[in-house]
């Protein structure tokens, strides 16, 4: 879609270019992406926890009906190591299996044109790589950014594709408007695939029908399921009741084209084993540690750094149970977090450092804290280092900042908080283990502490590590 000036929305190289020819050089032809069965998710805000609730469904039909027998997984960034990426089962796949899928697609790349495929492309390889090699029956996958022109478009024939909630993010690459935005999201569409999507603004929603049209979709809009149980602590975000329903319909779909006729519905059997069994890291994630809590929310654009607050204040305002993992033994348990009482102290830890206006951000942070009525005691703004030792985990993804976090940035900081809240007390933690520290001890001497920690998703990923430093996963080892 042309900006307004009549120019290309789109900067920088398609990410989707020499896609195909390098999955064709891996021996990997059209039909063999299309067999894999894909369910497509595109859209600004909502796509992982939409995948990984459309995994959960899954799952449970599979569970109770055999089909389907094995289940691929593909969403972005990792928290805390690269094979989240790639699951199989609701498993990353194992060091060893990506290991070995990896050197594959780049032995099988190697001597050819180049240049070779990019980190997000590579992945993307090695993803498709090992579904196929491990013979999984539905890959559902998250597109990186935008839709149109992202590494994940080679899918010519997905069998249903699915828009979650559109906001204003990756203006640089994407283009100036909403409108923009939707134009590329709406690339996942394909003749011949049923597509849903969220509720939009009528400025997005507008697009998103005329794309359709023209590639002749057939495109559903979803509200939020009203049979969804109320009291669900997989849905106590309210956000999630809305990424919930749009997952119900993508997975029902699914299994109506591809499931034996018998066991072609998803019932309301599956979907409330699906809610209970839901899991999304990183994503309205509460930790407990005697009596520090942590909030953790990858939110990292306008529309869901509010949300995250609401959770906040919402979480820490109400005496109700919540899901909890707790460390170190990674154990969910349902506790009554109403042991919060009026002295505990509240903790905001933020970082922000990328194209985007992460002042704005954190205004937006500050501002929907003061609408909710939660006073902010202390606030920690760090950046993406995450050991004091200067040590980097292998699995770190975030690359150096191009603007680094000076002192004048730092003052914008403080400046945009202060301007919600003049009287905060406001630190500045040069690492994230420095931050957690920080909070730690301010609980400590003031009787607990609740902590809302976002941003960012690297952040969360270098806290996660942090603070579960002791917690095992069994990953997806087939071939081990």
């Amino acid at each position: 879609m042309p900006n307004l000036n009549g120019a290309p929305s789109f900067k920088g190289t398609p990410s989707l270019m020499g896609v195909r020819e390098w999955l064709q050089e891996l021996g990997h032809s059209d039909d063999d992406v299309n067999g894999l069965n894909v369910i497509h998710v595109s859209g600004t805000k909502g796509k992982g926890s939409t995948c990984a609730f459309i995994n959960s469904f899954l799952r449970a039909h599979g569970e109770r009906t055999g089909f389907p027998r094995k289940i691929g997984l593909y969403t972005s960034p990792h928290l805390k190591y690269v094979q989240e990426r790639i699951q199989i089962d609701s498993r990353p796949i194992s060091e060893i299996l990506f290991a070995k899928y990896a050197f594959e697609v780049w032995h099988g790349l190697s001597g050819k044109a180049s240049p070779g495929p990019r980190y997000l492309q590579l992945l993307f390889l090695i993803s498709v790589h090992a579904f196929i090699r491990e013979g999984i029956d539905v890959a559902i996958y998250e597109t990186h950014n935008g839709g149109e022109y992202d590494a994940t478009n080679v899918i010519q024939k997905p069998v249903v594709t699915g828009i979650t909630t559109i906001g204003m993010d990756h203006v640089e690459q994407l283009g100036p408007s909403i409108e923009n935005i939707a134009w590329h999201k709406a690339g996942i569409f394909k003749h011949g695939s049923p597509a849903f999507s969220t509720f939009q603004e009528p400025a997005a929603a507008t697009v998103l029908q005329q794309r359709a049209n023209e590639k002749n979709v057939a495109l559903q809009f979803i509200g939020v399921d009203s049979t969804l149980p109320r009291n669900a602590l997989a849905l106590k975000p309210e956000v999630q009741r809305t990424n919930c329903s749009l997952a119900i319909a993508l997975a029902s779909t699914f299994l109506k084209v591809k499931a034996p006729q018998l066991y072609c519905n998803l019932t309301s059997q599956d979907i409330l084993q699906g809610i209970e069994q839901f899991s999304w890291p990183g994503r309205f994630h509460h930790i407990v540690d005697g009596n520090h809590q942590w909030f953790l929310d990858g939110a990292h654009n306008e529309l869901s750094i509010q949300k995250s607050a609401q959770w906040f204040v919402e979480a820490t305002s109400e005496g109700q149970g919540y899901l909890i993992m707790s460390d170190p033994n990674n154990v969910e348990l349902e506790a009554d977090i109403s042991s919060q009482n009026p002295s505990c102290t509240r903790v905001l830890i933020f970082s922000h450092i990328s194209e985007r206006d992460g002042a704005a951000l954190l205004k937006g942070v500050a501002e929907a804290l003061h609408k909710g009525g939660l006073q902010i005691q202390h606030v920690i703004l760090s950046t993406y280092e995450e050991r004091q030792d200067g040590a980097v985990s292998m699995d770190h993804c975030s690359k150096t900042p191009e603007q680094p976090f000076s002192p004048d940035l730092q003052k914008d900081y403080i400046d945009a908080y202060r301007t919600v809240d003049p009287d905060a007390r406001i630190s500045i933690e040069p690492t994230i283990e420095g931050a957690l520290n920080l909070a730690r001890e301010i609980g400590s001497r003031e009787n607990g502490m609740q902590a809302l920690v976002t941003g960012s998703l690297y952040l969360i990923g270098g806290a996660l590590r942090l603070l579960e430093k002791n917690t095992k996963e069994m990953p997806y080892n087939n071939h081990a």
